[in-house]
């Protein structure tokens, strides 16, 4: 299984039915904050939702597609990172993340992304990566922007969320520009 060491006080682990407990408290904490980006929240009503949803994840990473990693810090679920459809053909995927309210504005998501980058690089051989955020989202477009990712423009009402449609900006990264 996967698992990666950012720092002393955080890891990444493969998403795994044993996080189902402590990911879902996460999400009920802050499902109003969450809800706010998330289109996903509003339908995650109970710790069975969140596993079925971690065991159509490990189905994917099964298949190749895709790989989603609790965020641990300090031993505790912080949140969640992950690559969504990986193309290997066209050597490229995008990554989304999230972090529960109390944990933000300590780094840890932009160490978390780092780690990412540096995996889908130097690990899976990939060759662009993307992310895409709310156009409103600051601390979500934040990450990229410390990451030295591009800003590529925005897609306009690319997601409905609460009712409404929302614009993404978009970032992307060459491997030949990552400085790590």
């Amino acid at each position: 299984m996967f698992y990666y060491t950012i720092n002393e006080v955080t890891k990444l682990e493969i998403l795994q039915e044993k996080h189902g407990d402590a990911l879902f408290a996460l999400t009920e904490s802050g499902r109003e904050y969450l809800s706010e980006w998330m289109p996903w929240a509003p339908d995650i009503k109970g710790a069975e939702d969140t596993k079925a949803f971690i065991r159509s994840t490990l189905k994917a990473f099964g298949n190749q597609g895709s790989l989603s990693c609790a965020i641990i810090y300090k031993e505790e679920v912080a949140g969640v990172i992950g690559f969504h459809e990986i193309d290997y053909r066209n050597k490229k995927t995008s990554m989304g993340y999230w972090l529960g309210e109390g944990f933000q504005g300590k780094g840890i998501m932009t160490e978390a992304s780092r780690a990412f980058v540096q995996y889908a690089f130097n690990e899976i051989g990939l060759n662009r990566l993307e992310i895409r955020a709310g156009v409103e989202n600051k601390k979500s477009r934040a990450v990229p922007e410390r990451l030295g990712f591009m800003y590529e423009g925005t897609q306009r009402q690319v997601e409905v969320v609460n009712g409404r449609f929302i614009d993404h900006a978009l970032y992307a990264i060459l491997k030949e520009d990552w400085k790590g």
